[in-house]
């Protein structure tokens, strides 16, 4: 059974920073890749960044480029998101997800297994 687990959400204030981590268990996931998404109230959920889980090559979105940085710890299965400079539209609740083809392109519906969620709130 697949399972993902997020953890490290929490109020922080602008400027600040946190880390969210994503443990994955229940099958081997070197040809998958990793995403983490958000979705803020009333908004679509959004891929915030991804990466392979073997080659280690990432994406971003605009949105998070140069303050984000997504990684992998290949020996406790656990998938990490970096966040600095945060900013009060950065509130959401933030996903980490798998999908199989190992691509860190494509939308919400080509991720295969899903985490909670864990809520990350930048005040002003």
């Amino acid at each position: 059974q697949v399972q993902l687990v997020e953890s490290g959400g929490g109020l922080v204030q602008a400027g600040g920073s946190l880390r969210l981590s994503c443990a994955a268990s229940g099958r081997t996931f070197s040809s998958y890749s990793m995403g983490w998404f958000r979705q803020a109230p009333g908004k679509e959920r959004e891929l915030v960044a991804a990466i392979n889980w073997s080659y280690g090559s990432t994406y971003y979105a605009d949105s998070v480029k140069g303050r984000f940085t997504i990684s992998r710890d290949n020996t406790k299965n656990t998938v990490y998101l970096q966040m600095n400079s945060l900013k009060p539209e950065d509130t959401a609740v933030y996903y980490c997800a798998a999908k199989s083809d190992g691509r860190t392109r494509g939308s919400r519906y080509e991720y295969d297994y899903w985490g909670q969620g864990t809520q990350v709130t930048v005040s002003s």
